[in-house]
């Protein structure tokens, strides 16, 4: 497909090879930052509570962004995954930090587990730039 390009995260999370996927599309306007979570390119998950890991996660994203020229104020949706929806408030309250006057579309479920037990939450993003 013409105009799409992938990249590996920076730093790579230890799935990225091992499952084939990429942590960042961009095609066209669209910028789409997949499955993010605290674990850096050693396996360590950095955080220990929820909002901890939340905050890790969401920097791990604006970092990701930055790298095709997109920013925050073009997060036009995003989607959180949490192993414990009674510390939703943890989660948003990171979301809120992040995103706050820029208000993009959010859903936050429930997850059973991530793919790994230390993992507290997953997020991915959906941007669009001119």
């Amino acid at each position: 497909m013409s105009g799409v390009e992938r990249f590996g995260g920076e730093p790579p999370s230890p799935f990225e090879d091992a499952y084939g996927f990429s942590r960042l599309v961009s095609a066209g306007g669209w910028v789409i930052v997949g499955g993010t979570t605290s674990v850096d390119e050693y396996g360590v998950v950095h955080g220990d509570t929820l909002y901890e890991q939340t905050r890790v996660v969401l920097e791990k994203i604006v970092r990701e962004l930055s790298r095709v020229g997109a920013g925050v104020d073009e997060v036009v949706q995003g989607r959180i995954y949490v192993t414990d929806i009674t510390r939703a408030e943890d989660a948003g309250r990171a979301w809120s930090e992040v995103f706050g006057e820029v208000r993009p579309l959010m859903t936050m479920v429930e997850v059973p587990r991530l793919i790994d037990p230390r993992m507290l939450v997953e997020v991915e993003v959906v941007a669009y730039r001119e």
